[in-house]
């Protein structure tokens, strides 16, 4: 925008410039000229009143005397066909004027001024001076070279002015952005400094009221869903009263260990809604371990409803730039998923290997009745690539959106993990097994810097 409102004066003050300095141009020329000849006229003038009266030996010193004090030639041409003061040849302007016609004659050399003179009765004399070209243009190149100079001064200092006002209306625009900018990295202290133009002012106050409002409702709904996972905090105490009731004492040790994971998921979304700032992960953890205790715990579960597990899990360390309670809460997302979505007995597979470049890549797939087809598009992955055949097989489906279902359930499940695996530096895939069912692929990037 700067540059164009400096190149748009540019513009203007040429034009301006143009429509000024060429006529001045062609003025000073024809003043230059005009000049010139005058001088010439005045020579001849001068001599014409000698004509009449002066005997040929007179008019002959006044003539050479005209010549030598204006320094240009001055030729008299008699009646008789007598030639006085400078030699001249006759030329036709010489020979029209010899009929009692003054004229005036351009040529490409110069300019020929005649004046016809009446001597006697029926006999008339011709006076011829002539200005060269050099005379008539004496000066102008000066002038033309001054006014260029001058309108080269004017436009720079015009270039000068419009680079000033440009950057001082450009300044609050970048301003603006980049407040924009740092509000959309959830930088909800940003303001904007009101300044520039009315308008931008105007807009400044604008942004500067949206960002207090959404830091507002943030503040209010964070501070809703903290007091609504805190309000938990109750009936998980009750459930761990009534685990430690128990008389089977193994009983009694898995229900408590499940109330302690519940309570610590309770306490990191108190602790995730409370906190301020941008959101992404701020916190690694080694992906074997934590993956080996998730699948351990849903195992009881699967034997229970006569699922079959097959886990191909390395044993590390594979370090990823997750907390351990983040990634706790994807792998339960994608294992509750089959256990909600899938009929009793159908089995399932968890994988875990190391990522090229660092971090993990996470695969959960099962033997159900696969993804539902308003999430399946054939030959398209999430982001919108073509699917890799080496690693899913069949159609790939198309992106994750929060609190979108297509099987009566709320929907968030593939939210957490597909939020946690681009917090991570990674992305969550989905596709139909090659044996039936649904195959999800989480790519967890590794942690910023070595964690050692």
């Amino acid at each position: 925008m700067r540059r164009r409102l400096t190149l748009l004066v540019a513009a203007t003050m040429c034009l301006v410039l143009l429509a000024f300095l060429v006529p001045l141009a062609v003025l000073l020329r024809r003043v230059a000229v005009d000049r010139a000849t005058n001088s010439a006229v005045a020579a001849v003038q001068s001599v014409a009143a000698l004509v009449g009266s002066a005997d040929p030996d007179a008019l002959r010193f006044s003539v050479e005397q005209v010549a030598a004090e204006s320094h240009r030639p001055v030729t008299v041409f008699l009646a008789d066909g007598s030639v006085l003061g400078t030699p001249a040849p006759r030329t036709d302007a010489v020979t029209l004027a010899a009929r009692g016609r003054s004229v005036t004659v351009d040529r490409p050399d110069g300019r020929e001024v005649v004046v016809a003179v009446q001597r006697r009765p029926g006999e008339t004399a011709v006076i011829r001076t002539f200005v060269t070209a050099a005379e008539l243009d004496r000066g102008v190149r000066r002038a033309w070279l001054l006014l260029a100079a001058l309108g080269a001064t004017l436009l720079l200092l015009g270039l000068v002015v419009a680079d000033r006002l440009a950057r001082a209306l450009v300044r609050p625009i970048a301003e603006l952005s980049a407040v924009s900018h740092r509000l959309a990295r959830a930088d909800l202290s940003a303001r904007a400094t009101p300044t520039g133009p009315p308008e931008l002012r105007e807009v400044a106050g604008a942004l500067n009221h949206l960002a207090g409002r959404i830091q507002e409702l943030l503040r209010d709904e964070r501070e809703q869903v903290a007091d609504l996972s805190h309000r938990l905090r109750t009936p998980l105490t009750a459930l761990r009263l009534e685990s430690e009731a128990l008389t089977d004492r193994a009983e009694a040790a898995r229900i408590t260990a499940a109330v302690d994971a519940l309570e610590r998921a309770v306490t990191g979304l108190i602790r995730q809604a409370r906190r301020y700032g941008p959101t992404g992960a701020d916190g690694w953890c080694d992906a074997a371990p934590v993956v080996l205790d998730r699948v351990e715990f849903w195992s009881v579960l699967a034997e229970e409803t006569g699922r079959t597990i097959t886990s191909e899990l390395v044993a590390g360390p594979l370090p990823v730039r997750l907390p351990t309670d983040e990634l706790a809460a994807l792998v339960d997302a994608l294992l509750g998923n089959i256990f909600a979505h899938t009929p009793d007995g159908t089995g399932f597979s968890v994988t875990l290997v190391p990522r090229a470049g660092g971090g993990a890549v996470l695969t959960v797939a099962d033997h159900g009745p696969g993804l539902p087809r308003p999430l399946v598009e054939p030959g398209r992955t999430d982001t919108g690539a073509p699917a890799d055949a080496s690693v899913d097989a069949g159609p790939v489906a198309t992106p994750v959106r929060r609190g979108g279902s297509f099987a009566g359930s709320t929907g968030l499940g593939l939210d957490i993990a597909d939020r946690a695996a681009r917090d991570s530096g990674g992305a969550l895939h989905l596709a139909d097994n090659a044996e039936g069912g649904a195959r999800i692929r989480v790519e967890l990037g590794p942690p910023p810097s070595d964690p050692a």
